[in-house]
């Protein structure tokens, strides 16, 4: 079975992450999103369980997508996954640099292998800082949010 693994904060999920979801998901049998736990403190984060909850209604009709909390090193979650594969999501040449090196890293120290896929170009500027950003100000940031089911 190959299995991936898809791993962030997700404060929040945006379409971005979506997109990423919706492209990675052909490749494999298994998709498992990893929610960073609650042993990062960031002012106004969300909970674990409050960030996942939001992922799980979104792909409540998947049975593919699995969602969990994870905590530690990327490629650890892969391990107690069964996952082969890490995707990461790029948007330009600066998280293609860092996600690179992320990749050489947890290829030599693990095998795992990363799969890096390219921003749809008008997704490219999206970021959950952004959004956060955007929300501090009072501003409308539905269209950076995936429509969830009613």
């Amino acid at each position: 079975m190959r299995t991936g693994i898809f791993v962030g904060s997700f404060n929040p999920f945006t379409v971005g992450h979506h997109s990423i979801v919706t492209r990675a998901l052909p490749l494999f049998d298994q998709l498992v999103i990893g929610v960073v736990g609650d042993q990062v403190h960031k002012p106004d984060m969300p909970s674990a369980q409050e960030r996942m909850d939001v992922i799980k209604s979104l792909y409540a009709d998947e049975p593919r997508i699995s969602v969990k909390p994870y905590y530690g090193l990327a490629i650890d979650f892969a391990r107690q996954q069964g996952a082969q594969f890490i995707v990461k999501g790029v948007r330009s040449v600066k998280d293609f640099e860092y996600e690179r090196e992320q990749a050489d890293t947890n290829r030599m120290l693990s095998g795992v292998e990363t799969i890096l896929l390219c921003a749809e170009p008008q997704l490219a500027n999206v970021s959950s800082s952004l959004v956060r950003e955007l929300q501090h100000f009072g501003t409308d940031v539905s269209r950076f949010l995936p429509n969830m089911p009613h």
